[in-house]
């Protein structure tokens, strides 16, 4: 039996195929080149499966997970990344993705180390199918100053070792304060060194890293391989957050560099939409459409 999210592709490729006849019977070979090349845009686009990152839509999760995965599928979204279950428990969570349709590589969670927390996390993200969990972000404890970094970078080294023998992978999601100039260094230059870079991944959050002060195609580059997931939410040169594509941010010269920084998973993003379903149907629009070579 199809669920709803299959249903809906298959109904779009119907139309497309619809749209492909009524071509070809006006130019056969304007079609077929047309078709050809869009395929190879495709193909040679660095940007993968298109997630969201559901914080955007909390709102509405409270209201009702199910209903608002279902509508983040029929957007066209592949994946999702969790930012709270809200009160539902993981085996509900695992069976409301396989309804939908969607995958759930990664979770955010909260810098809690605790040993019988962390091992609860650990079992939750395994039972519901995450791949990666990821510290959303960090008390001004853990970051007052660069020996707070380096202790900091040791903490997380060992979340990352236990993670590891949980069979999950364990990144870092950065906002701006990690750009931050002391003594002479930049603070997320410092952790990044201290930490283990085959235990503790970057996500990194493409506003926030240029609303911090600092370029993120120089950042992919001194840390190649690290950065398996990113943030995508877009800027006005003011600093104002807009959905993806109505802003500033050159992505498609940032995603140029997607490989080389091992980046699988883009996750759009708006922290305070002011619709939050328009925002990501508008930014699934400007993402799919880079993708496929259409902008």
């Amino acid at each position: 039996m199809l669920n709803r999210r299959d249903a809906l592709k298959r109904m779009g490729a119907m139309a497309a195929g619809a749209a492909v006849v009524g071509c070809t019977s006006e130019s056969a070979s304007g079609g077929a080149v047309g078709e050809a090349t869009a395929g190879a845009a495709a193909s040679a686009s660095p940007i993968g499966p298109i997630g969201v990152q559901l914080y955007t839509v909390r709102a509405q999760m409270a209201e009702g997970v199910e209903a608002t995965l279902e509508r983040v599928a029929a957007i066209g979204y592949d994946e999702v990344e969790f930012a709270g279950y809200f009160g539902h428990a993981p085996a509900e969570i695992r069976d409301m993705l396989a309804r939908t349709g969607l995958r759930s590589p990664a979770t955010h969670i909260g810098p809690d180390f605790e040993a019988d927390a962390w091992a609860r996390i650990l079992d939750d993200a395994n039972e519901i199918g995450h791949q990666s969990v990821v510290v959303a972000s960090i008390p001004q404890a853990m970051r007052s100053d660069l020996d707070a970094w380096r202790q900091t970078a040791v903490v997380m080294t060992d979340a990352g070792e236990r993670a590891r023998a949980a069979g999950l992978a364990y990144a870092y999601h950065n906002h701006d304060f990690e750009f931050e100039e002391m003594e002479g260094r930049v603070a997320f230059d410092v952790f990044c060194e201290e930490s283990d870079a085959d235990l503790v991944s970057i996500e990194l959050d493409l506003f926030w890293i240029i609303h911090g002060g600092a370029d993120p195609i120089e950042f992919i580059n001194r840390w190649p391989g690290r950065i398996p997931m990113v943030h995508v939410k877009d800027r006005m040169a003011g600093g104002e957050m807009v959905d993806v594509g109505a802003g500033v941010i050159d992505w498609a010269g940032i995603f140029e560099h997607a490989e080389h920084g091992g980046i699988r998973h883009f996750f759009v993003e708006h922290d305070t939409p002011v619709d939050a379903f328009a925002s990501i149907e508008s930014s699934y629009a400007y993402m799919s459409g880079l993708r496929d070579g259409a902008i």
